[in-house]
């Protein structure tokens, strides 16, 4: 299968939907929920919602694509382990969708495994504005939304999101296992994170402490680092490599601090 680097999908992803709210509705009229779905153990399938909150008819393009890490990149491939269904929705104003992600193979004991669920908005044939007298047409072609949804499968014995619904075993909680610490790369600076626990870590909030002041690297979502992987992103060549790098995991309700690599 041939795989995708994280830049051939940055230009359509709508980022919105990786934030800590539980409903999330971005610029276009479409509503998704939950913004992080999982398939537990014992789950054959999970369910996720789209909402038409707007005055036209959506059409969307469901698919599952499976999520890695290589190389400080995003990785998606084309895979059959999990299906969206319907893979194809037409939502009317105001009306609901359910999609069904059903897992046709069981993931490997104590293994977590990451998906990306991307929705396409598809202009119908009615919302495609006719081109100026004159002028290209491919220049009036209206602007598609894309979404990013994570999914993540576990195998037993492990889990990692919290569901207070469901009766676990706590030896089986799943934790990331973080370190990191600051790179020169091509005459750039970068924190570089690794992941060397049994489930994923979804970063926030993250900054550092320097002369008794916070100083934040982004607001919001830093990124994702899997199971076993490094990611990188840029700071400030004036980041200290020797402080603490302070910053929420998996929506935990206090920040971590990381310690730098020594």
């Amino acid at each position: 299968m041939r795989s995708t680097s994280r830049r051939w999908w940055a230009a359509g992803i709508a980022l919105g939907l990786l934030c800590n709210a539980g409903l999330v509705q971005a610029a276009s009229s479409v509503l998704i929920w939950p913004i992080d779905p999982v398939l537990e153990a014992d789950q054959q399938a999970s369910a996720l919602w789209l909402e038409n909150r707007g005055t036209e008819t959506a059409n969307l393009q469901i698919r599952v694509f499976a999520w890695s890490q290589n190389g400080f990149d995003e990785q998606y491939q084309n895979q059959r382990d999990v299906i969206g269904s319907p893979p194809v929705a037409k939502i009317e104003p105001g009306q609901k969708q359910l999609v069904r992600l059903t897992r046709t193979r069981e993931v490997p004991p104590g293994q977590e495994l990451a998906y990306r669920i991307i929705i396409d908005e598809i202009p119908s044939a009615l919302q495609v504005p006719a081109p100026p007298e004159g002028k290209n047409t491919a220049a009036a072609i209206r602007f598609q939304m894309r979404y990013s949804v994570p999914l993540f499968a576990y195998g037993a014995g492990l889990w990692s999101k919290d569901d207070a619904t469901r009766q676990r075993d706590p030896k089986g909680a799943g934790k990331p296992d973080l370190s990191w610490q600051k790179v020169n790369v091509g005459g750039r600076s970068y924190i570089e994170v690794r992941n060397q626990g049994a489930v994923h870590a979804r970063l926030t909030d993250a900054s550092f402490k320097q002369g008794g002041q916070t100083r934040p690297l982004v607001e919001g979502l830093l990124g994702y680092v899997l199971p076993g992987a490094s990611m990188r992103w840029p700071v400030p060549d004036a980041v200290s490599a020797d402080q603490p790098l302070q910053v929420r995991v998996n929506g935990a309700p206090q920040l971590e601090s990381l310690a730098p690599k020594r």
